[in-house]
């Protein structure tokens, strides 16, 4: 933003409006004053309210109200070029999660916003679930002895008829295990590596429905990580931590904290809301927020692990 609008609200466009920018982005936005939605775009037609809609990110830039920011929702596999475009264009890029469809795009678009003066922002929004901090707050100074990570939920849920995600690219079961690895970066001290991984794809799929991986700490901790997508029952978030204290137990995807000798926190959904509060932050600040710890895991995870055929999904 120039100078002269250093006080004024972002003005932000919201590219792609899939499930997670409806249920997340736009009410996130609508309630923050710190950002104005002048836009929003789609192929499809329907925006929100009497916010413009366009079809494309070029019409925007073409024809559209005048932008600072894009908040990019599509599918990873078509994210890079948008991002390009609109760091071209001197626009700060909110990415959401996966931030792209590899590890270089990533790197490229942050070389590309430090050039250009513009933020670009990860937004790993599990990493604003309430019981994250804390959770990395009681881990400081204690031994951890062991980490178990249970990822399950089941696909037709909470990906229904989303056909890119089983794409190169698109992550698979992958796609909410990023945000247990998000998360388990967040709070753990150190590197995390992949030591091994076992891989299950449908037969009429490219990417896996299910996975085990075995990673480890830098200093040797045994992290193991059970990612599901089958399971029509209960739906599990876990990251079980062992320590020389007792254990801490992260649920329900980071809304429950469990500590030894303490009743179980429950806290409220504000996750959407701490990101947008973190990307204003980064833009006042002109700095950029790229960490592609979790992505580069789940890259390790697909080039080290053994691919076992199951049968075929059929959504």
């Amino acid at each position: 933003m120039s100078n002269s609008r250093v006080d004024a609200p972002v003005r932000i466009a919201v590219v792609g409006l899939g499930k997670v920018a409806r249920d997340q982005h736009l009410p996130a936005l609508l309630a923050d004053g710190r950002f104005t939605l002048v836009a929003t775009v789609s192929p499809e037609a329907g925006g929100v309210g009497d916010v413009a809609h366009f079809a494309s990110l070029e019409a925007v830039l073409e024809r559209g109200p005048v932008l600072d920011a894009v908040a990019l929702c599509t599918p990873p596999q078509v994210r890079h070029g948008l991002a390009a475009r609109a760091i071209a264009a001197g626009l700060h890029v909110l990415l959401e999660k996966p931030p792209g469809a590899t590890l270089a795009e990533v790197e490229g678009l942050r070389s590309q916003a430090a050039r250009a003066g513009t933020t670009v922002f990860a937004a790993w929004h599990s990493r604003f679930a309430s019981g994250v901090a804390p959770a990395r707050e009681w881990l400081t100074g204690r031994a951890v002895r062991s980490v178990a990570i249970v990822w399950r939920e089941d696909v037709r849920t909470w990906h229904p008829g989303q056909d890119w995600i089983w794409e190169p690219g698109g992550l698979g079961v992958f796609d909410p295990g990023i945000n247990a690895l998000s998360m388990a970066t967040a709070i753990l001290p150190g590197p995390i590596v992949v030591a091994a991984a076992r891989l299950v794809v449908p037969v009429n799929r490219a990417a896996p429905i299910a996975a085990e991986l075995g990673l480890r700490s830098a200093d040797g901790i045994p992290i193991t990580m059970d990612l599901d997508w089958r399971p029509t029952g209960p739906q599990t978030w876990d990251i079980r931590v062992e320590t020389d204290d007792g254990l801490l137990l992260l649920a329900r995807g980071g809304a429950s904290l469990s500590l030894p000798h303490a009743a179980t926190a429950h806290f409220e959904d504000h996750e959407y809301p701490q990101l947008y509060a973190r990307f204003h932050e980064l833009i006042r600040r002109g700095d950029s927020d790229v960490d592609i710890a979790p992505f580069r895991l789940v890259a390790d995870a697909f080039l080290l692990g053994r691919r076992e055929a199951t049968e075929a999904f059929v959504d």
